[in-house]
């Protein structure tokens, strides 16, 4: 009895797992559920062709990911024109539960393994990076999703704010959600995600992104921020003193198809 028990509730639990792509490829998202977010950053090998890269994000990889739920996939440049080039991608999953689901529905995408075959047998010469750096994040409670950018916005700030320890980037946390995002929109600095990172580099640390229409909006408009007086009031707070102990920021533009 025990034995048919088990192997009747072990085929109930693949029949639940199996059934799980599909309530979930439609992006469905539970009440209260926060967006994760998952930034690759693709470093291209010098003499190689960043088409073979490109090509297959707009070809294979987009789309699948559209068809497993995700929406709003992003694709970026640096606007230096760094050297070797790095390719940025922001992937905007709708929640925790989607994440290994679409993980999953890659693997058993049969039109995505016919589109990526060019870019399967690239030899290791002609590949166009080594490796992929990517981050998790979540994201944060006075911004639970993604915010896409007007048609106008083409310039993209990418953020990274290091803590010293845990409880800075708590702390740094409390004073976005709580205080900043007002602050943010009043000025003009176009908010598109916000996430904590929970995996990634340079940990403890939060990154976000902005838009503006270009470098004169962005200087403008952080201007105002700092003239802010909330702000100027806020950040003279005792509770929100060294919560950030480094700033890295990266400027980006789209590429022709990206979905952000």
């Amino acid at each position: 009895m025990k034995r048919r028990n088990f192997v009747r509730n072990s085929l109930l639990a693949a029949a639940a797992a199996s059934a799980s792509p599909v309530a979930y490829a439609g992006g469905r998202r539970a009440p209260n559920a926060k967006s994760v977010y998952e930034l690759r950053e693709y470093e291209m090998h010098f003499g190689t062709s960043e088409n073979d890269l490109h090509n297959h994000f707009q070809q294979a990889l987009i789309p699948a990911l559209n068809r497993a739920g995700v929406k709003s996939v992003g694709v970026f440049k640096e606007t230096s024109k760094s050297e070797p080039t790095k390719i940025y991608m922001l992937i905007p999953y709708s929640s925790w539960e989607d994440f290994p689901i679409v993980a999953q529905q890659l693997k058993n995408d049969q039109v995505f393994r016919k589109a990526s075959e060019n870019y399967d047998q690239l030899t290791a010469d002609k590949f166009p990076y080594a490796r992929f750096k990517t981050k998790l994040m979540i994201a944060f409670d006075g911004q639970p999703s993604i915010i896409l950018p007007s048609k106008g916005q083409r310039i993209f700030e990418l953020r990274t704010y290091e803590g010293y320890n845990e409880d800075a980037l708590r702390r740094k946390l409390k004073m976005f959600n709580q205080e900043e995002f007002a602050i943010f929109d009043r000025t003009g600095l176009h908010r598109v995600f916000f996430g904590e990172v929970i995996a990634g580099d340079d940990m403890p640390c939060l990154t976000y992104m902005i838009s503006f229409s270009g470098m004169e909006e962005h200087d403008k408009n952080w201007a105002a921020f700092g003239a802010d007086p909330d702000w100027q009031r806020i950040s003279k707070l005792p509770e929100y003193a060294n919560s950030v102990s480094r700033i890295t920021k990266i400027f980006l533009e789209p590429v022709t198809y990206s979905q952000i």
